[in-house]
């Protein structure tokens, strides 16, 4: 079983340089070893000196690179994914297929993006798998789409021919959907199917999870609870923060007394929100990190752990317990408060919402004939009660 780890932070707080450490530190350990930049604005060549594209490009020993070009993927290696999709995406009568204008609808290139990973890891190629993602707002998108765009399949593409055929005047009329016949139908299946595995795969605690960059600064140490708060919010693990560019203690200069007390300020506040999760911290270096010698060196200050690449945090982010009243769901949820949530039931789905970000929860079927009862938020969890619907029955 491989390992995958995404990198993410706020733009220009070195995540790339803490990506392409790690990638250089497993290489070093004889692992076999990719990192991926998932950031249209790709700079792996730039760090690496060395020419990196769209295909996997050898670095060093152990050591391969890729820069993900979407449109790229979609023409060379998921054609047909890409024409299962365009079944169920509007289409003007006449208009011709056109790739750059399909890569334009919303969320596409974080789906190749996604699928290119997913590729890669089910070839068992490489032992460890860096992805260098791209400021903390657009990785979000990309993490939480496979979810978003299959729960509107769900919706959209109820499976069977009964439903089909109802399905099929409405769409036609009301949404200019041409319906796929039974074998394109079979794609979307597969679609479906996909997207099931992708989430599975990025939610997976034995094989996936995300480190957080950071610097201890007030706007980047929002950004980040901000971000750990929604990566919560969509079920993934996070086992890793570094705060960057810290000034060292013995600089010695009274220009930087007040910085270095600012500093230790947004470093004390970091460990308290993220105190179970492992914190790495990289001081401020007098050269930029680029080329070989300066990630050994990096290597060298800050990656010291022989176990830096092993899942290291094991939060269960949603639970289910059993309760005199019912049952509860607990969603972990740090740095809100309950007025920050917006919550309401829909058929079998809670549906949260906080600031621009919602989520549906799908309820399992134990929970069918049970209602939402309240919430409270306590110590970072959300605890929602459900009873018994009324005139319902418990299961045996």
């Amino acid at each position: 079983m491989g390992r995958i780890i995404i990198f993410t932070g706020k733009g220009g707080v070195g995540k790339t340089s803490v990506a392409a450490a790690h990638a250089r530190k497993a290489s070093l350990q004889g692992k076999k070893t990719l990192i991926v930049s998932a950031d249209m604005a790709h700079n792996l060549s730039d760090l690496f000196e060395v020419a990196i594209g769209k295909e996997v490009t050898k670095i060093a020993e152990n050591l391969y690179g890729l820069e993900i070009d979407p449109d790229y993927e979609m023409e060379y290696n998921f054609t047909s994914l890409m024409r299962a999709i365009e079944k169920i995406l509007p289409n003007e009568e006449g208009q011709n297929d056109n790739l750059d204008d399909f890569s334009m609808f919303p969320g596409m290139e974080e789906l190749f993006s996604l699928l290119r990973i997913q590729q890669i890891y089910e070839s068992q190629e490489f032992e460890v798998m860096i992805v260098d993602c791209a400021p903390t707002g657009e990785t979000l998108s990309l993490l939480k789409f496979p979810e978003l765009f299959s729960w509107y399949m769900e919706k959209l593409f109820p499976v069977g021919k009964f439903a089909m055929r109802i399905l099929h005047p409405v769409s036609q009329k009301l949404f200019k959907v041409e319906l796929p016949d039974g074998k394109a139908m079979n794609d979307i299946q597969k679609l479906y199917l996909k997207l099931v595995e992708l989430q599975e795969l990025l939610k997976n605690r034995e094989v996936s999870s995300i480190r957080l960059v950071t610097m201890p600064e007030k706007m980047v140490v929002e950004e980040t609870k901000r971000n750990y708060m929604y990566l919560n919010l969509y079920n993934f693990n996070i086992d890793g923060i570094f705060i960057n560019r810290i000034l060292p203690v013995d600089v010695n200069t009274p220009f930087f007394d007040e910085w270095l007390q600012i500093q230790s300020g947004y470093i004390d506040e970091l460990q308290q929100v993220f105190g179970t999760i492992p914190l790495h911290k990289i001081k401020w270096y007098d050269i930029d990190i680029t080329g070989m010698k300066s990630l050994d060196r990096l290597v060298a200050d800050v990656l010291t752990d022989e176990n830096l690449f092993a899942v290291k945090n094991t939060i269960h982010n949603e639970a289910y317990e059993k309760t005199k009243e019912g049952y509860q769901l607990k969603v972990y949820l740090p740095c809100v408060t309950k007025d920050d949530i917006i919550m309401h039931e829909a058929g079998m789905e809670v549906v949260l919402r906080i600031g621009n970000f919602k989520r549906s929860i799908p309820l399992p079927n134990a929970l069918r004939k049970y209602q939402v009862a309240g919430a409270n938020v306590q110590d970072d969890y959300l605890n929602i009660q459900f009873v018994l619907s009324e005139g319902g029955l418990e299961d045996e």
